[in-house]
């Protein structure tokens, strides 16, 4: 998984393998990252053992406390960064209750029913979009009010796919 992280206005490529390595830039870093509870987690990386407390995610920004030092990064997925590159806007703001097509493409699969709850981020609608299959996400949590869209339909870009009433 290849991520870019902001932290103090610095970006970096981060691609995390399988085999607990991190490749940043030149370097590969072995690393092991153990949960301790929901905002606690310990980071080793060789001999060196870092604490990571009040661990907090909303949207792509993370907030923590890194060796008593508090800490906030922007971290885009490899979703986020192909739409960059082309040029589409990234999911509409938090709070937000349309969910809107990033970029022309069909509907492939709509995953909810009107009426029916949805947290922030839980995937709601499939988008086929230059032979890639897009997982489109609940840009606010609520309930399902309308869906403008079915399965089979050509969107074109800033189509609004479905609404999310706040619940609330």
């Amino acid at each position: 998984m290849t991520l870019e992280t902001s932290i103090h206005e610095e970006t970096r490529t981060v691609s995390l393998k399988e085999n607990g390595v991190a490749e940043i830039g030149d370097h590969r870093i072995k690393y092991e990252l153990t949960k301790l509870d929901n905002s606690r987690y310990l980071l080793r990386s060789g001999t060196r053992l870092f604490q990571l407390r009040d661990v907090h995610v909303q949207d792509n920004e993370l907030q923590f406390s890194f060796n008593g030092k508090l800490m906030k990064a922007v971290i885009r997925d490899e979703q986020m960064l192909l739409l960059d590159r082309l040029g589409f806007k990234v999911n509409a703001k938090s709070g937000e209750g349309k969910l809107s097509a990033p970029m022309p493409g069909k509907i492939v699969s709509v995953q909810v029913e009107e009426g029916q709850e949805v947290n922030l981020g839980d995937p709601v609608i499939i988008l086929e979009a230059m032979k890639m299959e897009n997982e489109l996400k609940a840009p606010a949590a609520g309930k399902v009010a309308k869906i403008h869209v079915n399965d089979g339909d050509s969107v074109e870009k800033n189509h609004v796919l479905l609404e999310i009433e706040p619940i609330g």
